[in-house]
């Protein structure tokens, strides 16, 4: 893709969200759609929190079910010396 062509896509695509944005916000019907669109996009973002905190869930139930496994295994003893930090070096994540 050529500058050219990226600069002609990129006019395109921001005269369309400028269309798009002059409509919701200075007509009538896109006033309207704004108000029926707000519930909706509250109801989305509501659920999208509840499921971060079920991922968040799962991965602290994933990070425990792992060292029960490592424990169980008798692997903590092997996996402790991979990293050797020196005083300069920082933790491996």
């Amino acid at each position: 893709m050529t500058e050219q062509s990226r600069t002609i896509a990129a006019t395109v695509v921001g005269g369309i969200i400028g269309a798009l944005a002059g409509y919701m916000f200075f007509t009538k019907g896109g006033r309207a759609l704004r108000r029926r669109l707000e519930p909706t996009l509250d109801d989305l973002a509501r659920e999208l929190m509840h499921f971060r905190g079920t991922l968040s869930k799962a991965v602290n139930v994933a990070g425990e079910g792992w060292k029960v496994l490592t424990d169980a295994l008798g692997e903590v003893e092997s996996r402790e010396g991979r990293y050797v930090a020196s005083p300069r070096q920082s933790a491996p994540f």
